[in-house]
């Protein structure tokens, strides 16, 4: 079952979540349109040191009775995953042993990886995320039996990766250790992110360019950025500005 035209927009619309409390029913909700059972939000951990890397459970509602299925996937398939996500971000699945278990994606399924069948009672969809060093993972979702269109497919895994990163969004709000701007330097920041120069700025605020250049360099310096458009993206995604 595909999410509709609407529906993805409305996701994608959403306001940045405040806390992962906000993102939680937004996966609950595209299990329900998936018709899966259980879903995980994986990191991969230790990126870039050999032998270290491990897919961690960000999120998910597996639940302590069916934990140790969770621990079986990760246990079968982990190597798997790790490796195909750093060469490839085709979706991966796989057919379960139970009777009724199975995965059919019908167009789309020469562009999906299948992993080995009959392992795992359950059948699995997994979504290789990759954004970077700490935005690297999955999103998988498992039932008794998957059966999805090529959209479906299409518009949750850019779901999945929209959601990577809200979390890494709120990570990096959860982290930094900078003094809060102030309410000049954010409405500096909110205008220069506007596309404003700096004498617009100035005369917009009524104050100096020099002071307007002033503000913005302390801003980028607080945020850690390396220059202007830096700290204006990074202002964006931890919500100071829109």
């Amino acid at each position: 079952m595909a999410i509709d035209a609407s529906t993805a927009a409305h996701f994608l619309r959403a306001q940045r979540p405040t806390s992962r409390a906000d993102i939680f029913p937004r996966l609950a909700a595209m299990q329900k349109h998936l018709r899966a059972r259980n879903f995980v939000m994986f990191r991969i951990a230790g990126g870039g040191l050999p032998g270290k890397r491990k897919l961690i459970s960000e999120m998910d509602n597996w639940g302590e009775e069916h934990s140790r299925h969770l621990a079986m996937m990760v246990e079968t398939y982990g190597d798997a995953m790790l490796d195909h996500v750093e060469t490839s971000l085709l979706p991966l699945a796989w057919t379960g042993s139970d009777h009724m278990s199975f995965v059919q994606a019908s167009e789309f399924t020469p562009l999906i990886r299948e992993l080995p069948s009959d392992v795992l009672p359950f059948s699995g969809l997994a979504f290789p995320i990759r954004l970077g060093a700490t935005g690297n993972g999955y999103l998988v979702f498992t039932a008794a039996s998957l059966n999805l269109s090529s959209d479906a497919i299409v518009e949750h895994h850019v779901l999945g990766c929209q959601i990577m990163m809200d979390l890494l969004a709120l990570d990096e709000r959860r982290t930094v250790t900078a003094e809060t701007l102030s309410e000049r330097e954010v409405a500096c920041l909110q205008l220069a992110g506007d596309g404003r120069i700096s004498e617009e700025i100035a005369e917009n605020l009524g104050l100096s360019v020099h002071t307007v250049n002033a503000y913005l360099g302390s801003a980028t310096m607080k945020l850690d950025a390396v220059n202007r458009i830096q700290a204006i993206a990074k202002a964006i995604r931890l919500g100071h500005i829109h």
